[in-house]
């Protein structure tokens, strides 16, 4: 198995285990549950695929990723109770998956012959949209509408990665930084309370 496959699976398992806890922390049933965190673990992969005409999506033609869905959904409801006591779980599942997820979307993209402006899209598409059918099912503001920095850690990753794909490091590497940077940048906007401006209606005189 190449890095850029066993990414994708650890995308999907992360991104399976967050919906799935999300679910739970509503109290919904188990059907709810896993109908939540499947669809958190493939709805960003779909539309890529689906915009970039690359049908059928990945996770319909090879089933590896239903069993590694199956097994996320299985892993939380088992443990959901330890699980959720750890505050920051939600959170962290949710940050690697975004940062996987962007990393394999871009890189699929640009392998397409995508214009560099629109390949990250189709990264930050791969990485966001999951995430936002999770918290609109949930009946939440998604993530990706707060002021706290989300899809800017995703395109700063972006960044990271096409910069580095220019340069002698190796492809596995340049994966691996951008995963980490991803992630690196998320916690510490959290930690440190770092967000972008609000944009406000001034009220009319």
């Amino acid at each position: 198995m190449d890095l850029f496959l066993l990414f994708d699976f650890i995308g999907t398992l992360v991104f399976a285990i967050s919906g799935t806890l999300s679910a739970a922390e509503k109290k919904l049933d188990l059907f709810g549950a896993s109908f939540i965190g499947f669809v958190t673990a493939i709805g960003g992969g779909t539309i890529r695929d689906v915009m970039l005409g690359d049908t059928p999506v990945a996770w319909i033609r090879s089933i590896d990723y239903f069993y590694v869905i199956i097994a996320g959904i299985i892993i939380t409801v088992l443990f959901q109770k330890t699980i959720i006591k750890l505050r920051t779980t939600i959170f962290l599942f949710d940050t690697i998956g975004i940062g996987i997820f962007l990393m394999i979307g871009l890189e699929k993209a640009l392998n397409m012959g995508i214009p560099v402006p629109i390949s990250v899209i189709m990264g930050l598409s791969s990485a966001v949209v999951g995430g936002i059918i999770r918290d609109t099912l949930n009946n939440d503001v998604p993530l990706i509408f707060h002021k706290e920095i989300y899809a800017t850690a995703c395109i700063a990753g972006a960044i990271v990665y096409l910069l580095l794909r220019e340069s002698i490091v190796p492809v596995y590497m340049n994966q691996i930084i951008t995963v980490l940077f991803i992630i690196a940048v998320r916690i510490l906007a959290v930690r440190y309370n770092i967000s972008l401006p609000k944009v406000t209606l001034r009220e009319q005189k």
